[in-house]
């Protein structure tokens, strides 16, 4: 085994979830300068955490369910309506273009 490869300061450190109110003691590198008493009446080095498995809705059951199916449709539905807007605009372009022929022939008519 290589010397040297682990790292001096592993120790027992307390990570708190203050969401929670939830914390836990294990081992890690992770620098701290805050320090906090135990249940066991020990001190050790205090990590606070802004998430963690008593607050992640992946391990509380309070996952949110997407609605895949309605997304779908708002989807299908603004795609339509792109589409017929385009081609509302493109109606109107042959339109105009239509009246801005008769009027040129109108116009050359005239001056002959």
């Amino acid at each position: 085994m290589k010397k040297d490869l682990h790292r001096a300061d592993y120790r027992p450190v307390v990570f708190v979830d203050e969401t929670a109110k939830f914390s836990f003691l294990t081992k890690s590198t992770v620098a701290t300068t805050e320090t906090i008493k135990w249940e066991d009446g020990e001190e050790y080095p205090l990590f606070k955490v802004q998430i963690s498995s008593a607050s992640h809705p992946f391990y509380t059951g309070e996952e949110k369910i997407i609605d895949t199916e309605g997304r779908v449709d708002r989807f299908k539905a603004k795609f339509a309506k792109a589409k017929e807007l385009k081609q509302q605009l493109t109606s109107k372009a042959q339109k105009a273009k239509k009246e801005a022929t008769k009027k040129s022939k109108k116009a050359a008519t005239i001056t002959k």
